[in-house]
């Protein structure tokens, strides 16, 4: 089993499904989450460099100087693996949560109708 991606890593893959540079990046990360999530340039380079070492990314230089970064196909597959991983995640969490709160309610509507 492949290791799951930390929550940086999967935010970055996300965002560079359109060719952007760092700072771009951060600013898609933020859109993405609604402010939720902000990722700063330390940790970014850092997983930026790791995704590039592991061919999920490649690195461009545009005309202006600035290092455009593009997802590959390796790290395409990657993510799609992992939107599933976390979605069968979701699903589950949500079925509990459900689950549960339908037991509750059960007591709670059993509890009043004894009283």
């Amino acid at each position: 089993m492949e290791e799951a991606l930390t929550d940086s890593t999967y935010l970055i893959l996300l965002a560079l499904l359109k060719p952007q540079h760092g700072y771009a990046i951060m600013k898609e990360i933020s859109k993405l989450t609604h402010g939720a999530f902000e990722i700063g340039p330390a940790s970014m380079y850092t997983i930026l460099k790791r995704l590039q070492a592991h061919e999920m990314i490649q690195l461009e230089e545009s005309n202006d100087r600035k290092k455009i970064y593009r997802i590959t196909q390796k790290g395409r597959n990657t993510l799609v693996r992992e939107i599933e991983r976390r979605r069968l995640f979701y699903k589950a969490g949500a079925d509990l949560m459900s689950e549960i709160e339908g037991q509750e309610k059960g007591v709670s509507t059993k509890q009043q109708m004894d009283h």
